[in-house]
């Protein structure tokens, strides 16, 4: 079964880059983040109508790409856990977590009997069709996979210690925008509050030994993303990626005009 080097550079300190897919899945794509730089990505399927044969054919490209494949499910339900995984998700972005016992619920879906819930498939998609012994594939499967929840919500941060003191838990993601709108401050992305809790997930998570991420919608955003402490910069997504440079470079050629 193939390791996620993601999980392993980021429990040795590293800080790796990837992006976020909303709305357009294409058979190149993996290799273009890949060529990009990007050692991650995270597929949303709870904002999106991508459906799990999708993400069975976008997982099994990034396998060629070497871009490391995470997903956020539609809702948080064991069914949907399950399936993402068994068709090859190296990990999973929970939404609005916001309780210890919440997550240790969510790793144990993660996870084989007896330490967990998750049912067992193997020759499948996410151990590539092999055989070998059931025992070291499910101590394995264990191991690669990441779990990340989403801090964005009051309560999430409220509770962020104990979230992020159970075992299985390897990072917390700030959820910027729906924080906002939690803290009753919608989109004032710099209001003190939110900042405050852009430092508490930073925080948090150094004092667990955990990993705080984040999505840096430009390079400004993630410059102060690194230097606050977040090491798993999820850098814009597909149509924020796309409007920008398409408007940059349609500006660009208008401005050009105005010269003449």
């Amino acid at each position: 079964m193939r390791p996620n080097p993601v999980k392993t550079r980021l429990a040795a300190g590293e800080t790796l880059f990837g992006t976020m897919i909303f709305e357009f899945l294409s058979p190149g794509l993996p290799r273009i983040m890949a060529n990009s730089g990007a050692d991650f990505v995270f597929y949303d399927l709870e904002h999106s109508g991508f459906t799990i044969e999708d993400m069975k054919t976008q997982f099994a490209l990034c396998a060629g790409a070497g871009v490391i494949p995470f997903a956020r499910p539609p809702g948080k339900e064991y069914q949907f856990t399950s399936r993402l995984l068994d068709v090859g998700a190296f990990g999973m972005l929970y939404q609005m977590v916001e309780s210890a016992e919440e997550a240790r619920e969510l790793v144990r879906w993660n996870r084989y009997p007896p330490r967990g819930i998750r049912g067992a498939i193997f020759g499948g998609a996410h151990d590539d069709y092999t055989g070998g012994d059931m025992a070291e594939k499910a101590v394995a499967a264990m191991e690669r996979t990441f779990t990340t929840v989403l801090i964005e919500t009051k309560a999430g941060l409220e509770n962020i210690d104990e979230i992020l003191g159970v075992d299985g838990i390897d990072a917390a993601h700030l959820g910027h925008a729906d924080m906002s709108l939690s803290l009753g401050i919608p989109g004032q992305f710099d209001h003190p509050d939110l900042q405050r809790a852009v430092d508490k997930i930073a925080e948090t998570a150094a004092k667990h030994g955990k990993t705080a991420a984040t999505l840096a919608p430009n390079p400004e955003w993630g410059h102060d993303a690194l230097n606050r402490g977040y090491r798993m910069i999820t850098y814009s997504y597909d149509m924020g990626l796309l409007g920008d440079a398409l408007a940059a470079g349609i500006g660009g050629l208008k401005d050009g005009l105005k010269g003449k």
